[in-house]
């Protein structure tokens, strides 16, 4: 997964200020193919899937939503 402030260090580094790839594999501890992989890149967010969690009110709801029914008609 690409770090978006680690991508744009290397980006600024590389582009911006010319310095070459070896430095910046050497300034931030990474190997060369990996700086190589974040410039060749073209994702400047990471994406993420979406996920949909299990509530533990979801076996309820239907029940919970005829309550809910039952009192507006009662109080109105």
């Amino acid at each position: 997964m690409i770090d978006v402030a680690l991508l744009g260090f290397i980006r600024r580094w590389h582009l911006r200020d010319q310095i070459p790839i070896r430095e910046i594999a050497r300034r931030l501890d990474i190997s060369r193919n990996t700086v190589r992989r974040y410039l060749r890149s073209e994702t400047t967010e990471p994406s993420y899937a979406e996920r949909r969690s299990v509530s533990g009110l979801d076996k309820y709801s239907v029940q919970l939503s005829g309550w809910l029914k039952a009192e507006t008609t009662k109080n109105a």
